[in-house]
């Protein structure tokens, strides 16, 4: 099954997530199949840049709790893509959720659409947004990140964009919905043509140059705090309050503890 499908158009090479069964879910053979498609376009010297998206309502609904990667393999996954000597953009037109952030904000640039919602839900299944800390901390709002790490709520991509998780909200539901429908070019695409071609337009070193200095601190984290957060997610995963919100998850039924 293939489920990374690569394109490529004047040096932008896409990186769709094709997963559509489970959500574009990070699965163990997805993040494997995502690391050796960005592993292969930082070893094509005719890629410029790298363009993540993906095929369906959903960008990446967070870790498969029916196959789940190994913590280790999503953090050099998210390590990657921002160690990458290449930009990555995502493309993100449809629902994002939990460990789906973390590889979102591991992005250099991201612009959402209009269908674009996003949420950290760990801590209703008894968890924590560990790992993605690594990403998601240096980028976000603080005020922010204490709301939404803790109660879990749902937000567009107009509050992604104010709290700095995306770079640009692009459009509304609506217009989204309008410009499908009519088959024209959607508003997350008309935002992302200056960024593409910025990047087009930029020699590789210079790319790569400028991508160092401003990922420098994120990598100086990962390098820092990675091992004792795989170690606190491993923890978080196999108590038992954890185990009753994924059951009931997977059942369709609030767990235990809701009030």
């Amino acid at each position: 099954m293939t489920l990374i499908v690569r394109t490529e158009e004047r040096g932008i090479a896409t990186l769709t997530l094709d997963s559509p069964a489970n959500r574009n879910a990070l699965s163990a053979e997805l993040v494997g199949a995502l690391r050796e498609a960005l592993a292969a376009c930082a070893a094509d010297d005719t890629v410029r840049a790298v363009l993540l998206t993906h095929t369906g309502t959903t960008f990446c609904a967070g870790a498969d709790l029916t196959a789940p990667p190994d913590p280790e393999a999503f953090v050099g996954l998210m390590r990657e893509i921002v160690a990458l000597p290449k930009p990555v953009v995502a493309r993100v037109d449809g629902h994002v959720r939990a460990g789906g952030l973390g590889l979102l904000a591991a992005c250099d640039i991201a612009v959402a659409g209009g269908a674009s919602s996003f949420a950290l839900t760990e801590s209703r299944l008894g968890l924590a947004p560990a790992v993605i800390s690594l990403t998601l901390l240096p980028r976000l709002d603080r005020t922010a990140a204490h709301r939404y790490y803790l109660t879990g709520e749902r937000f567009d991509a107009a509050e992604a964009a104010r709290i700095s998780l995306i770079t640009e909200a692009a459009g509304s539901a609506e217009s989204a919905e309008s410009a499908e429908a009519a088959g024209d070019v959607k508003d997350v695409d008309k935002a992302l043509a200056p960024i593409l071609d910025g990047l087009r337009r930029a020699s590789p070193q210079g790319l790569a140059a400028s991508k160092e200095l401003v990922t420098a601190t994120v990598l100086r984290s990962f390098d820092q705090y990675a091992e004792d957060l795989i170690a606190r997610s491993a923890a978080l995963f196999a108590s038992d309050e954890a185990r009753e919100g994924m059951t009931a998850f997977l059942e369709r039924r609030d767990p235990a503890w809701v009030r």
